[in-house]
């Protein structure tokens, strides 16, 4: 069977602050915050990026769609980078968030990829990345 699927909309991740994440991820990544209304008409938010978006929930997030056990840190996602892997580095290092890993060579959904790791306030794992060029 082919697959029936092409390519990942949006996340959700469980956080202890919304708007400490919010702060973070537009510091750390430059994602753009987007206030809308869920199901139950509260106000959620997300960080868009690109044609995706991480939407963040907390505890207090009513909706009738939600993981079954949504668990704070349990995120483990990479993104492309914009612009190249090293001026991503030098810029979290400039704000000070700890590099956990890399850069590193790894295999991605197009092939191999070279990335760097870093964690966001609740515990996720971030890894940013870019693919790996080979001249021919």
């Amino acid at each position: 069977m082919r697959a029936l699927a092409d390519r990942l909309d949006h996340i959700v991740l469980t956080v202890n602050d919304i708007g400490e994440s919010l702060r973070f991820y537009e510091r750390a990544l430059g994602f753009e915050r987007e206030l809308f209304r869920g199901p139950e008409g509260q106000p959620r938010f997300a960080l868009k990026f690109g044609e995706q978006k991480i939407n963040l929930q907390d505890r207090s997030t009513e909706t009738p769609t939600k993981a079954q056990q949504p668990t704070f840190g349990a995120g483990d996602f990479c993104v492309l980078a914009r612009i190249p892997l090293d001026e991503v580095l030098a810029h979290l290092r400039v704000l000070g968030i700890e590099i956990e890993a890399g850069p590193v060579v790894r295999r991605g959904a197009l092939g191999e990829l070279r990335s760097i790791y870093f964690r966001d306030p609740d515990g996720n794992l971030v890894e940013v990345a870019e693919y790996v060029r080979r001249n021919a």
